[in-house]
């Protein structure tokens, strides 16, 4: 609630050790409470640009770190980016802010987006790392519009701790005050118009700051949100991608949560053999295409005690099950229009959960839309069938995102 988030917000948070000289992503020893307080900016060219030259082509990007909110109260240091279109806004009032949630790029601090500005992809031949910033299409695409784009880092990635991936309180907080950052940072107004947009561990973050957003930032003047491949219910996800090429990526979720739910620590120790436990530690510093090549293919089964799958772990595990339900979108209401989108042999993000998200919405009475991709079947496991349909709606998401902006 509100007034959760904003406890000791006129306060200053004090973070140890104090940041080193030249060291962005290391807090101050004290920052500001209030969510979305913008704790510290640096100019940063973008792909193709020459640093140090203003005004170039498709704007003026700022790396940014910013107020956020843990799931249990505490204010956090968030890092990301936004950048300023050089394009003109051709619509009605103020320039609009979209707020874009990188979809999986991995747990490890070099994998952030923010740390990826001038180049599509990073790689580190000495961990060795290989790090992809796709947020890069849809944003040059909005940048183009006239339209300024603000991107979260999430909590924990490139900051100290752990990035809790998928955990829904605190990336849709993530968002949200990224949203009140890019506003102060940019001098727009506070009631400028604001949408979200991400696809898969995007599209839940963006779901997330949706229904999170009337309680949370009623402040935020949100217009809409695109909510591509939600995973919604984390209980169906696990299942979904275990022996896919990126299954051990349920290690970043287990981690998240770990983070956040001390009581998964000797439940952990006690069901996971050397393996799991090594696959869990290994997805806390690699980004998605490492984990892909180190845990690719592998069934969660090889990762415990007993031999059966780490659903089977959580069937018999409520208080498990009780965390992963803590990460349940779709029980409270988003107070503007929202587009999903699914597709219907999605190998990562099961396309029934989705379903299921915009029916708890619909039941809500929330102004809700549902498209879907009928791409056939193409080598499941690879992910292909949840890659092509974040480049098939593309642009129909952009599209919604505008005409509400228009309105």
């Amino acid at each position: 609630m509100l007034s959760t988030a904003l406890v000791g917000a006129t306060a200053a948070v004090t973070a140890a050790p104090a940041a080193a000289v030249g060291d962005f992503y290391r807090p101050p020893a004290s920052y500001s409470a209030t969510p979305g307080s913008v704790i510290r900016t640096a100019a940063t060219p973008l792909l193709l640009q020459t640093p140090g030259l203003p005004n170039q082509w498709p704007g003026n990007a700022k790396k940014m770190m910013y107020t956020s909110t843990l799931q249990n109260g505490k204010p956090t240091a968030v890092t990301g980016y936004v950048v300023e279109p050089t394009a003109p806004w051709q619509g009605k009032g103020p320039r609009p802010t979209v707020v874009i949630g990188p979809g999986t790029v991995g747990q490890g601090d070099q994998c952030a987006g923010s740390k990826m500005l001038a180049l599509p992809m990073s790689l580190d031949p000495f961990k060795p790392s290989i790090g992809v910033n796709y947020a890069g299409l849809e944003m040059h695409l909005l940048l183009l519009n006239g339209v300024r784009v603000a991107v979260t880092d999430y909590v924990g990635m490139a900051t100290p701790g752990v990035h809790t991936y998928v955990n829904r309180v605190e990336s849709g907080r993530a968002m949200l005050d990224a949203a009140r950052a890019a506003l102060t940072i940019s001098k727009a107004p506070e009631d400028a118009p604001v949408a979200f947009s991400g696809y898969s561990q995007g599209g839940g973050a963006a779901a997330s700051a949706a229904e999170l957003a009337q309680d949370y930032a009623p402040d935020v003047n949100v217009k809409a949100t695109y909510a591509g491949a939600p995973p919604a219910d984390l209980s169906k996800v696990i299942d979904q991608i275990d022996g896919t090429f990126i299954a051990g990526g349920i290690g970043y979720a287990i981690n998240g949560l770990q983070a956040r739910y001390p009581a998964l620590t000797p439940i952990l120790r006690k069901e996971l053999t050397a393996q799991g436990r090594q696959v869990l530690a290994n997805a806390a510093t690699q980004c998605i295409g490492d984990t892909g090549l180190a845990a690719g293919f592998q069934r969660s089964a090889q990762w415990t005690r007993d031999g059966k799958p780490l659903s089977a772990v959580i069937a018999r595990r409520p208080e498990v099950q009780q965390m992963l339900d803590d990460q349940r979108i779709g029980r409270l209401k988003p107070n503007a229009p929202v587009l999903i989108s699914t597709g219907v042999h999605d190998d990562v993000i099961p396309t029934g959960q989705v379903k299921q998200l915009y029916r708890d919405w619909r039941a809500q009475g929330a102004d809700v839309q549902l498209t879907t991709s009928y791409i056939p079947p193409i080598v499941p496991g690879l992910v292909v069938n949840h890659a092509l349909p974040m480049l098939q709606f593309l642009l129909p998401g952009t599209s919604f995102i505008l005409g509400e902006f228009h309105r």
